[in-house]
């Protein structure tokens, strides 16, 4: 298997940039590229969503989780600290 001149963010900017309304012709031209090119990456991506969004999109939503807890941890903590009179 041949080695891409082009790194995955750079397909995935590409792909990008073609939904936004460039023309695909263009696009390949200014890229470097072939019209093949271009649609075998759009066949097996399935459009511009790469493994790297929904990694990040994974671990953005974990982080809302934690963000949430901790929110409730602290809340905790204030609610005994005002029962038991302790000046924080």
């Amino acid at each position: 298997m041949n080695k891409s001149r082009f790194t995955e963010e750079q397909i995935v900017g590409f792909l990008k940039q073609a939904e936004a309304g460039l023309p695909i012709g263009e696009l390949c031209r200014l890229g470097g590229f072939s019209d093949t090119t271009f649609y075998r990456w759009r066949a097996k991506r399935g459009g511009a969503h790469s493994m790297g969004d929904q990694r990040l999109q994974l671990l953005e939503n974990e982080n809302a989780k934690l963000r949430h807890m901790l929110a409730e941890a602290h809340s905790n903590i204030r609610e005994l600290r005002g029962a038991l009179c302790v000046k924080a």
